[in-house]
């Protein structure tokens, strides 16, 4: 079957698409056949430069199938690795519509999102993509099918780092290997190509691979010291006595039963002739050890970015250097989702979007898939902070606070979160009160009301008529005799001062402001 829609890619090609696998072609199905050669046996610092430097000149095979090798053999390597690829796989993501989005547009988001969260094969398709960080790049073949309507990919299957090349004359394309010097290029819509950035440089040097073949090929040295070490000096030399004149056939019984004490802790031989064991020769296997652990924690360094994150000594590691690292470690989880994000968007979302979009007729309009990188905020903190910023009048967006404690906003259908009812003022305050205190108490339901309620609480009336009384006077003297006149007049006034209505009015608020806050201590 042919898909005879014509469609423009990434870079502005017009093609025919075919839902034919390309390695499927007579050129490259030879591909599928080949076998690694596995070029870390008798690997040595000489051939690991020599197959680095063909990387160099095109020739990717090489460097690919000993990343491979090494990924296998090596558990520190395996590990740390891993780590980095599966918290790049864990994070959450959503496609992103382009600013200020048509209805066309947000449907196709929609769609978008639904046909990536149902497909079986995304997460695997994430995963496989993060193989570039070691090797440099990783390609995985999609397979197109046409499902009632809708052309979406079937399969999406990871190839062979060592299946390809590089262009001669353009050394960061990649190329399928046919036996040609410029290899096959890869099929448009038909490829979910990767490059990783370790490094500024041209796609063959971008791979972690190249920092760490030099730890791999020195631990394993290192390695293989200790185990002749252990061979030679981990057991104690067993020396057969035989009195002269004895045969072949004794001679062989003595030879065999001193191989056999080894395995067996036992063994028999002719009366007369003597075994003699000889003490272990005194040794140590820590200088051995201690090169294996350092290029493991550089191992380490290089990928993760610091050690404490994989492991720990006792004696340095402290809780504020392994909160260090493991926010460096964050630091990198980002970097590779924020490079695999557009390969994703140009390699999968574009082509679902061309085949099946109601709005695509612009790339500059072409929805995003994005890797949600934010924390959620302490709820309980801004719970608290965000009505009394409120209630001192800062005008704050709804939308976002939804995104800051990412807290999805509720369609029309759905059941929300309803406050709870706040208590009603007991019968007795409203009997025993003022009206506007007993208003006070019952109606304000947070700080910030209760502070616009309280001048409310005094009449205007009550109020002049307990401060007239021992102002009018202070401020007439001030006006006829200046400062030193109204000095002397409260000194005067001080002695036959009548307090008594002030004092009773300030007694009634503060019973009223303690009771009301007995009453909503538990709701603010």
């Amino acid at each position: 079957m042919k898909f005879l829609k014509n469609i423009v890619d990434a870079f502005g090609r017009r093609f025919t698409f075919s839902d034919d696998q390309q390695t499927d072609g007579a050129k490259v199905a030879f591909l599928h056949q080949q076998q690694s050669s596995h070029p870390s046996i008798g690997l040595t610092p000489a051939k690991a430069a020599a197959l680095l430097k063909d990387a160099e000149n095109g020739e990717l095979i090489a460097q690919c199938e000993l990343a491979e090798d090494m990924e296998e053999k090596d558990t520190h390597l395996q590990s740390e690795l891993g780590k980095r690829r599966r918290a790049v796989q864990s994070l959450p993501w959503k496609i992103v519509p382009p600013v200020n989005p048509t209805d066309d547009e947000q449907y196709d988001v929609d769609m978008l999102t639904e046909i990536l969260t149902d497909a079986t094969w995304f997460n695997d398709c994430l995963f496989d993509a993060t193989d570039a960080i070691f090797k440099g790049f990783s390609c995985q073949e999609i397979e197109w099918e046409d499902v009632e309507g809708l052309i979406l990919p079937r399969a999406i299957e990871f190839r062979e780092a060592a299946w390809f090349q590089t262009h001669p004359q353009n050394r960061n394309e990649l190329r399928l290997r046919d036996g040609s010097h410029e290899g096959q290029a890869l099929q448009p819509f038909g490829w979910v190509r990767h490059v990783a950035k370790s490094r500024s440089g041209y796609l063959a040097r971008t791979g972690l691979v190249r920092n760490i073949v030099w730890c791999y090929i020195f631990k394993h040295y290192s390695i293989r010291d200790l185990a002749e070490f252990l061979e030679i000096y981990g057991m104690p030399v067993r020396i057969g006595k035989y009195p002269s004149g004895s045969t072949e056939k004794e001679k062989n019984q003595l030879l065999r039963a001193i191989m056999s004490i080894g395995h067996n802790a036992g063994g028999i031989f002719p009366r007369g002739m003597d075994l003699e064991l000889k003490s272990v020769i005194d040794g140590s296997s820590d200088p051995f050890m201690a090169f294996v652990n350092y290029w493991d924690l550089n191992m380490s360094k290089v990928i993760l970015g610091g050690t404490l994150t994989s492991q720990a000594d006792g004696a340095t590691s402290t809780n504020a250097l392994g909160n260090v690292h493991e926010r460096m470690a964050g630091n990198i989880c980002e970097s590779d989702a924020l490079q695999l994000a557009p390969t994703i968007t140009r390699d999968l979302v574009q082509p679902i979007m061309a085949f099946n979009g109601r709005s695509f007729n612009s790339l500059r309009r072409m929805p995003r898939f994005v890797f949600d990188l934010s924390t959620p905020e302490d709820l309980t903190a801004y719970s608290t902070a965000l009505p009394l910023l409120a209630g001192i009048g800062m005008k704050i967006p709804v939308q976002w606070a939804h995104d800051k404690l990412q807290i999805p906003v509720a369609d029309e259908n759905d059941t929300v979160l309803t406050p709870p009812a706040q208590p009603a003022a007991p019968a007795f305050l409203s009997a025993q009160v003022p009206a506007g205190f007993a208003a006070l108490a019952a109606g304000a339901s947070s700080p910030q009301n209760a502070v616009k309620a309280m001048p409310g609480a005094i009449s205007g009336v009550e109020w002049q008529q307990a401060i007239d009384p021992i102002l009018k006077p202070i401020l007439e003297a001030l006006e006829t005799g200046g400062m030193m006149a109204a000095k002397e007049k409260a000194a005067a006034l001080y002695s036959d001062l009548d307090d008594e209505q002030l004092t009773d009015m300030l007694h009634r608020a503060m019973f009223v402001a303690e009771t009301w806050g007995r009453l909503n201590a538990s709701g603010g």
